[in-house]
C-alpha cells in the first residue's frame, strides 16, 4: 500500500465534526502529497466542480467517468489547459465508475450525476474506501437514506453532500447572526427551491436550455431525467437547498433533529401549460399528465421546538428565490426584501434593509477569501463547499455536512411523497443517528482556520 493509501486510511476521527470550512491553503498542505481526485460525472455540475478543482495546488485530477463521450472531450480539454496530467478515463456503460473506484491512485471521488445514481455510487465509492463528495440531493426513498449512514458507518470512510447553498455568502451572514443570539431563541423558519426550470426540464436536443418540449430519450442534459421525476413523482424531490442552511442555524443531528413531516400538494398544470404553449395541443408529451403538484408545502417539527415550512415550486413562471426566513424571540430576517427586523433595535414596526445588517456581521470566511470565490459559480459559493471536501478529505475527517445529514435532509422527499399521498397524514423522521443527536456537538462555524 502506497503513502496516498497509508493517507486514506479509516480515520479514528469519524464522527467528529468540522468547522463549515476547514482552513483554506491552496498548496499549502503540510504535506508534499496532492490529494487525488476521481470525477464521476462531468456534465454540467461537474465540470463546475472540476473547473475549481482545477485551480488548486493541492489535488491532481487522476480518472473522469461519464457515459456521455462529449463530456468527457469537454472535461479533458479542461484539464490540459490548466496544465495538469492526462487523466484515466472511464465510460464504457453506466457501472464503469466502479473501474475508477479500483483504482489506487484516486483517494476521493466527486459525484455529479443524475439523482437516481447518487446513493449506489456513493455506497460503493465509501465501500471502496474513497473520501466520497456527493452532489444534492442525496437520496430518493428511505432505504436509500439509510444506506448512506450504514455504510459510512461500516466502512469508516466520509461522505460529503456538497450542499452549496449553506455556503451562500447572505445565509453564513445570518448563522453568524443567530450563533451571536441577534434573533434571540429561535422559533420558526421558512426555505424552500422556489425556481423556474421549465426550460431546464424541456428542450430539443441541441441547446441545453429552451428551445423545445421534449424530455427523456430525445433530451440533452438535465432534461434527459430530472423531467421524469415530475412525471412520477408528486413529492418535493429537491429539498436541499433550502433546508440545508436552516438545519445548519438550528443544529439538527447535533442537539437537535427532525421529528415530523406534514406535506400538501396543488394541483399540477405548469409543465403541461408549457408544453401547449411551446408545442401545440397535438404535441404527443401535451397528453402526459404530470404527477408533481407546481406548489409542494411542508411543514417539518424540530426536537426542540421549532417549526419549519419548506416550498417546491419549479414548474410555474416565478422569479427565484429560495424564500429564507428565520424568526426568533427578539426578531427575523426575510430575504424577499432583503429585510431585518430586530426589537430594541429597529425602529418600531419598521422593517431594517438587510445590508448593513449583513455587513456587520459577515462571516469570517468571506472577509478572508471572498476575493478567491470570485467566478466560481452561483455567486461564490461553489468555491467554499468544494474548499470544505477538499481540506475535509486531505485530513480524512468528518466534513461540516456529513452523512447523516445527506440522509436527513433527503428524507424530506419520500416523506413528503407518503405524506401527500395521506392526504397531509404527519409522518415521522428516521433518527439515522440512533440517539446521538442528542450529545453530538454542533459545528464551531464561526472558525475560519485550524
Amino acid at each position: 500500500m502506497d503513502s496516498r493509501r497509508t493517507f486514506i486510511k479509516k480515520s479514528t476521527l469519524a464522527g467528529i465534526g468540522l468547522s463549515i470550512a476547514p482552513s483554506f491553503t491552496y498548496g499549502h498542505w503540510s504535506s508534499n502529497e496532492k490529494l487525488r481526485i476521481g470525477m464521476i460525472g462531468v456534465g454540467l455540475r461537474g465540470t463546475n466542480h472540476l473547473s475549481n478543482l482545477l485551480l488548486r495546488k493541492d489535488v491532481e485530477i487522476t480518472a473522469i467517468c461519464d457515459v456521455d463521450p462529449l463530456r468527457i472531450d469537454v472535461a479533458k480539454k479542461m484539464i490540459a489547459e490548466a496544465g495538469f496530467a492526462k487523466p484515466q478515463v472511464f465510460g464504457k456503460d453506466e457501472y464503469d465508475y466502479r473501474n475508477l473506484l479500483e483504482l489506487e491512485k484516486v483517494d476521493a471521488v466527486v459525484i455529479s450525476t443524475p439523482w437516481l445514481w447518487h446513493t449506489l455510487m456513493a455506497k460503493d465509492a465509501m465501500g471502496a474506501g474513497k473520501y466520497t463528495g456527493l452532489e444534492v440531493s442525496a437520496a430518493n426513498t428511505l432505504e436509500e437514506c439509510w444506506d448512506l449512514v450504514e455504510a459510512h458507518e461500516r466502512t469508516g470512510t466520509h461522505l460529503m453532500l456538497l450542499e452549496n447553498v449553506n455556503y451562500r455568502r447572505d445565509i453564513l451572514a445570518v448563522l453568524h447572526m443567530v450563533k451571536q443570539q441577534v434573533f434571540g431563541e429561535l422559533v420558526h423558519f421558512r426555505c424552500g427551491y422556489q425556481h423556474d426550470l421549465r426550460e431546464v426540464k424541456f428542450n430539443n436536443g441541441k441547446q441545453p436550455y429552451g428551445g423545445g418540449v421534449e424530455f427523456g430519450a430525445k433530451a440533452i442534459s438535465e432534461a434527459k431525467w430530472r423531467t421524469n421525476h415530475s412525471l412520477k413523482r408528486n413529492a418535493d424531490v429537491y429539498p436541499t437547498h433550502g433546508v440545508g442552511p436552516i438545519a445548519a442555524m438550528c443544529d439538527i443531528n447535533r442537539g437537535n433533529r427532525f421529528l415530523s413531516i406534514s406535506s400538501n400538494a396543488s394541483k399540477g398544470i405548469g409543465l403541461h401549460n408549457y408544453i401547449i404553449k411551446h408545442g401545440g395541443e397535438d404535441h404527443p408529451n401535451a397528453k402526459l399528465k404530470f404527477k408533481q403538484g407546481d406548489v409542494i408545502t411542508s411543514t417539518i417539527e424540530t426536537a426542540n421546538g421549532e417549526t419549519i415550512i419548506v416550498t417546491h415550486d419549479c414548474n410555474l413562471p416565478r422569479p427565484y428565490s429560495l424564500g429564507f426566513r428565520v424568526q426568533g424571540a427578539h426578531g427575523l430576517w426575510e430575504v424577499d426584501g432583503n429585510r431585518i427586523y430586530v426589537e430594541g433595535q429597529s425602529e418600531p414596526h419598521t422593517w431594517d434593509k438587510a445590508d448593513a445588517w449583513l455587513e456587520k456581521y459577515d462571516h469570517p470566511l468571506w472577509k478572508k477569501y471572498g476575493e478567491f470565490a470570485e467566478g466560481s459559480g452561483h455567486g461564490g459559493m461553489d468555491f467554499f463547499v468544494i474548499n470544505a471536501f477538499v481540506e475535509s478529505a486531505k485530513k480524512n475527517i468528518a466534513p461540516p455536512i456529513d452523512a447523516y445529514d445527506a440522509a436527513a435532509w433527503s428524507a424530506i422527499t419520500p416523506l413528503s411523497e407518503i405524506s401527500i399521498e395521506n392526504n397531509g397524514e404527519p409522518q415521522d423522521f428516521p433518527d439515522f443517528t440512533r440517539g446521538n443527536w442528542i450529545k453530538r456537538t454542533p459545528y464551531e462555524w464561526m472558525k475560519d482556520d485550524f
